[in-house]
């Protein structure tokens, strides 16, 4: 993942908690870099090393943990620093959810050694849709929630998000049923 992912846990640990939180966080994860280069890519397991930190220090279990980082990721992060690229992406929830399938195409533009998900879309309905999560990257599941948990505060649209289909059970991607 790029360095930004590991400096919006950063911002995240520091702005609810504060600095000296994220030192014992820094050091209980065991890594080595005391900053992040926002636009250089870094191992996922610093990431997930970060996650599994803030988890014990916070007493949080991990799916909490990356819950509040999907959410924290679109309301803080991406609305901040990629306002324009958010708002090219819907001026609704559900609109936003139907381009998602290409919108990492435009952040790749931004970020070309990225290895994004792929999203798809099915059973489209006035008020509800599937979403497919395809990944390389395993157990983060929880992380897409609260992504789809952000952009539902950020366009003010009541959700229920279903995980109905995991690796985890051995299924080949995860499906969500999203609601509005």
């Amino acid at each position: 993942m790029y360095g930004i992912v590991n400096k919006a846990i950063q911002d995240l640990v520091t702005t609810n908690f504060g600095e000296d939180k994220w030192d014992i966080i820094l050091r209980k994860s065991g890594i080595e870099e005391d900053f992040f280069i926002s636009s250089e890519p870094y191992d996922d397991a610093i990431t997930f090393k970060l996650a599994k930190a803030v988890s014990d220090e916070m007493n949080m279990p991990i799916n909490e943990v990356l819950i509040a980082f999907g959410e924290w990721w679109v309301i803080k992060t991406t609305k901040e620093k990629y306002g324009g690229l958010m708002e090219s992406g819907g001026a609704t929830f559900k609109e936003f959810i139907l381009n998602l399938p290409l919108f990492h195409n435009r952040v790749m533009l931004i970020y070309p050694k990225l290895t994004p998900p792929e999203f798809k879309i099915s059973e489209i309905s006035e008020n509800s849709l599937k979403l497919h999560y395809f990944s390389k990257r395993k157990g983060l599941q929880e992380f897409v929630r609260g992504l789809l948990q952000g952009l539902a505060i950020l366009f003010q649209t009541q959700v229920e998000i279903t995980l109905i289909q995991t690796r985890d059970l051995g299924d080949s991607h995860e499906i969500f049923k999203i609601s509005w």
